[in-house]
């Protein structure tokens, strides 16, 4: 089990309720990447499905003045129970997506979202796959970070995202700089499927997603910043 040291969290073990995402290489991938950005003396930023909180404490570690968002009330209470453990203050919200921080504006925002493409069309509503589910191409939840996130940024605000190549890396970079912001790849990393990709591969290689035989996928960090 992963312990909050690995994490960055505190010492001792994380305290996951049931159906929270448990921090993996996406995630430590993309806290490499908010513990390299440069920030401004009293930052504020917001981590967009915090899940276990783990993204949001690498930030407030930094001295920025965070806020979580996640639609799961075991997310929220578990980032909150992982705040207070570490002894730093960040604002954990329930919602869906940037819903509860319109009106906002950040210096940087940071999202792992669900990204994994699904033979299910729709997402599912609860559950431990609401985590990663993301519809039949996987960008139902990158689209709408895509869509929505530049208008919280703001002037210099950079947004860091980390998903699969499977999820598709052109469109996602299209998509930001549609929006006003410079897109571009910074960091890239190849892991061993893990159990939800191993099941289901064989129908991605049938929607040719993955090639014969394929074991592992690409994650990628983007990083957009507005002008």
């Amino acid at each position: 089990m992963p312990s909050l040291l690995d994490t960055g969290l505190a010492g001792g073990a994380l305290r996951l309720a049931p159906g929270v995402y448990t921090p993996q290489s996406d995630t430590f991938l993309l806290k490499d990447a908010i513990e390299r950005e440069e920030l401004p003396p009293g930052a504020e930023v917001l981590d967009v499905g915090t899940g276990s909180g783990a993204l949001a404490l690498a930030a407030a570690r930094r001295g920025a003045r965070v806020t979580a968002i996640d639609r799961s009330l075991r997310a929220v209470l578990t980032a909150r129970l992982h705040a207070a453990l570490a002894g730093q203050r960040v604002r954990v919200l329930r919602g869906d997506l940037l819903e509860p921080a319109a009106g906002r504006r950040y210096d940087l925002i940071v999202c792992n979202p669900p990204y994994v493409p699904s033979p299910r069309k729709r997402p599912p509503r609860r559950g431990a796959a609401v985590a990663w589910d993301a519809g039949p191409d996987g960008r139902l939840v990158i689209d709408r970070i895509c869509d929505g996130a530049p208008a919280l940024l703001r002037p210099s605000g950079v947004l860091l995202l980390v998903h699969s190549a499977l999820s598709g890396v052109k469109p996602t970079i299209e998509r930001l700089e549609r929006a006003g912001l410079s897109a571009a790849v910074v960091r890239r990393s190849v892991v061993p499927f893990g159990p939800v990709l191993r099941e289901r591969s064989d129908w991605l290689e049938r929607r040719g997603l993955i090639e014969p035989g394929q074991e592992k996928e690409e994650l990628v960090i983007i990083r957009a910043h507005r002008p």
